[in-house]
């Protein structure tokens, strides 16, 4: 197994980029659902304290991710691909990205907005209270996330489609 790409496969750094933010996002998706369900109280704060570490984490893992992605090629598309297929999946990337981003501020904004005290792993940081706003940042995270998960549902739709219609495994590339 190869730890840098190649021009036809993923190596292991991008693997474990790319499943390691599956998973948490498997967790961090149904626990914002959760989250939102809960009457304030002390499984609401532990809850949502966890989901700010993971969302936090997966922002890092993102920023780390592209980082890497600048200095590593990304593996071809199939050259039986037609163009649109291209330009779809380079832009179903690309919005995963804005996406997840989009969801990690808006959050963050919306904690802070709120009177909250944001821990950021390597510092805590409070804002000026601005309640008003912080309703349109939760607005915005919320809507980034229903985003996020037709995204997402488009991405492993792609997958299937690929194996059934085009008999492609191209889930092998980064499994």
């Amino acid at each position: 197994m190869k730890i840098l790409n190649t021009i036809s496969e993923y190596g292991i750094i991008s693997k474990l980029f790319h499943w390691i933010t599956a998973a948490l996002l498997l967790l961090q998706i149904p626990a914002g659902f959760y989250l939102v369900a809960l009457d304030f109280g002390e499984t609401r704060i532990t809850v949502e304290n966890y989901h700010v570490i993971g969302g936090l984490i997966i922002f890092y893992l993102t920023v780390f991710r592209l980082i890497y992605k600048i200095f590593n090629p990304t593996p071809q598309l199939n050259h039986s691909l037609f163009p649109g297929q291209k330009l779809i999946a380079i832009l179903n990337h690309l919005f995963l990205y804005i996406a997840i981003f989009t969801i990690t501020i808006s959050g963050a904004l919306k904690k802070l907005l709120g009177g909250e005290t944001l821990n950021i792993f390597i510092s805590k940081i409070k804002i000026k209270n601005n309640f008003e706003l912080a309703e349109v940042f939760y607005d915005i995270h919320i809507y980034a996330n229903y985003t996020l998960i037709v995204l997402i549902s488009l991405h492993i739709s792609a997958v299937i489609i690929h194996k059934v219609i085009f008999k492609e495994n191209i889930l092998k590339k980064i499994t």
